[in-house]
């Protein structure tokens, strides 16, 4: 088939745009599924995406579509993932298409997600195709979102399609202007082999499997295959086209979106972003675009049951087969025993690795306070990056900290402007633009630090615009910043799993709320138990726990007062002496209530 007759797009929306339930009428109107097979967001493969309403893993899909002009056409849509978790991921797959649907809720209105991701798609050059989603509903706002779809990417009226994905209005308007305005792949079949990664899944049978998009040249069973990012090389058994499930073909030429099958053992090999070629028709240039997927948010998992500690490697090894960005490695704690200190792109990241562990390995967790990645520049000119309090040297050691900044982009009704000044404020946030999209809806852009962000940010900022805004950041640079580690000493022994790193504002604050917090929940023993927070050696902020006591005078009857003393006194050094050797036992709830106390 010529490439005249192939387009290859995506869609990219905000969440719970209808992004997954367009996709069904797309499917349901070519024919590329049977009714049976047929069910609601059915590219949403994992229960997870269907309860939260998102796309966590990407899913490929081929059709058929014959047009009015009697051709036949293989329209290639590439699914993206549905977070600004997965950035790097949705940037690569939008780099294997040559268009986009730019679809928008009509009730909602323009989102940040949808800004962000219009972004990625004109620095990715594609053309973008505009489509207000959801017009049956009766909350729709055709005008006004068309309003801010124009503002947003500069096109006419005319150029915007109205479709409602649940009855399956306008979805044939969509198909023509795929057809009509996305440009067909360049036929560059004679050219060295070049294919984009831009996802993977693991078999166990097969191996770990990349889905790429080719660019140049021919991939066929029987040749080399060879990755840019590392240089090994595999032999290639088997490529195909995605149609629900993997459909072998005899090559996959260029403007071709497929798998390749060639019994990779290691997923590590396999990197979103990377390029593939052939050993039999080499290509000495990459593809653009590539870039390690590095960790941002950091956090400590823990089996509840230290029985439980190979299931919990099992389950972390099983899990990152199919999930190459999950990093861990094994982290041994005085309070919670042996677990991993695992790294995750954000924070909806972390949430799906820890629900899924729990989930489908039947697992019951501890996780640590989220900590994000800082770069420690010491006295004798070295730097060391650190994702863990316990990992930080000494104060006299360090000449600066440097924290991670993510330029924010907040997207809110323009009465709740002053509540999200305020609480962005409180995070440390520098204020930078105000755009507005419409007359009622206003684009905040802010400077904050990702250590701020990752506790309680979203849900505050949820809870003073009832639910109107919506969020998007990116990492931007790392800047120094007045942070502290602060220590939990309970009877003069450091405890590490309640070490944070905090601003130097915020460590008073934070340490009277861990000391209070905690007299409550650690049980009396029988001495006196202090518990302080420390900054280096400066304590800031102290209680203290009050013995339990015994009347050690109840069986004194009158007499002389000297014979009760001499039995206080008695009672006094046995205090002290066991005071000296006495252990403290933290409690499970006290160490999990304490990890959730976010910035109370």
């Amino acid at each position: 088939m010529s490439t005249a007759h192939i387009r290859n797009f995506c869609i990219i929306a905000h969440i719970d745009h209808g992004k997954s339930t367009l996709a069904d009428r797309l499917l349901e109107e070519t024919h590329t599924l049977s009714s049976k097979v047929m069910k609601a967001q059915v590219l949403d493969s994992m229960d997870l995406e269907r309860e939260r309403g998102i796309t966590i893993k990407s899913h490929p899909i081929q059709m058929k579509y014959i047009h009015h002009d009697k051709q036949n056409y293989t329209l290639n849509l590439i699914d993206t993932p549905g977070h600004v978790d997965f950035s790097y991921e949705v940037s690569r797959s939008l780099a294997a298409c040559e268009g986009a649907l730019l679809l928008v809720d009509a009730a909602q209105g323009v989102e940040a997600q949808t800004v962000s991701n219009t972004y990625l798609a004109i620095e990715n050059e594609l053309v973008l195709i505009p489509v207000i989603n959801k017009i049956d509903l009766p909350a729709s706002r055709v005008e006004e979102v068309t309003d801010q779809i124009i503002e947003l990417i500069g096109c006419d009226k005319e150029d915007i399609i109205h479709v409602s994905a649940k009855t399956g209005d306008g979805i044939q308007d969509i198909f023509n202007a795929v057809i009509r305005e996305i440009p067909p792949p360049k036929d560059k079949n004679d050219e060295p082999t070049r294919a984009l990664i831009f996802d993977s899944m693991y078999d166990n049978y097969r191996g770990a499997i990349p889905y790429v998009r080719v660019f140049d040249g021919v991939l066929k069973p029987g040749m080399t295959a060879e990755f840019f990012s590392h240089g090994i090389t595999y032999d290639i058994t088997e490529v195909g086209h995605f149609i629900m499930k993997q459909v072998p073909a005899k090559e996959l030429r260029s403007g071709d979106v497929g798998y390749v099958i060639a019994n990779i053992r290691d997923m590590e090999h396999i990197e979103p972003g990377d390029t593939l070629t052939a050993k039999q028709n080499k290509a000495e240039e990459r593809l653009p675009g590539y870039k390690k997927i590095k960790p941002m948010v950091f956090s400590g998992l823990y089996p509840a049951d230290a029985d439980d500690y190979e299931q919990l490697r099992m389950a972390l090894d099983k899990l990152k087969l199919n999930d190459a960005s999950l990093n861990y490695e094994p982290e041994t704690s005085e309070a919670l025993g042996f677990g991993f200190r695992a790294g995750f792109l954000g924070l909806l990241h972390m949430e799906i690795v820890q629900e899924r562990l729990e989930r489908e390995f039947d697992l019951d967790l501890v996780t640590t306070t989220p900590n994000v990645r800082y770069k420690i520049l010491k006295q004798d000119g070295t730097t060391i990056e650190v994702d863990t309090p316990a990992k930080m040297p000494a104060p006299g050691e360090i000449r600066e900290i440097l924290e991670p900044i993510v330029t924010a982009e907040i997207i809110t009704p323009s009465e709740y402007i002053g509540n999200i000044m305020t609480l962005c404020q409180k995070k440390r946030g520098k204020y930078k633009t105000t755009h507005y999209l419409s007359a009622d809806k206003a684009q905040l852009h802010y400077e904050l630090p990702l250590a701020e962000i990752i506790f309680d940010f979203y849900d505050k900022l949820k809870s003073s615009t009832r639910g109107y805004a919506s969020f998007d950041y990116t990492i931007s640079e790392f800047r120094t910043g007045a942070l502290k580690k602060l220590d939990i000493l309970i009877h003069g022994e450091p405890v590490d799993a309640l070490s944070t790193i905090c601003h130097a504002d915020d460590a008073y604050h934070r340490g009277v709320a861990l000391c209070s917090k905690l007299k409550e929940l650690i049980p009396r023993q029988m001495f006196e138990v202090a518990i302080q927070a420390t900054l280096g050696t400066r304590i800031i902020a102290r209680t203290t726990i009050r013995a339990l006591k015994k009347n050690v005078t109840a069986k004194c009857y009158g007499g002389d007062i000297s014979r009760k003393r001499k039995l206080w006194e008695k009672q006094k050094a046995g205090k002290r002496r066991m005071k000296m050797i006495g252990k403290v036992e933290i409690p499970q709830e006290a160490l999990l209530a304490v990890l959730q106390l976010g910035d109370d």
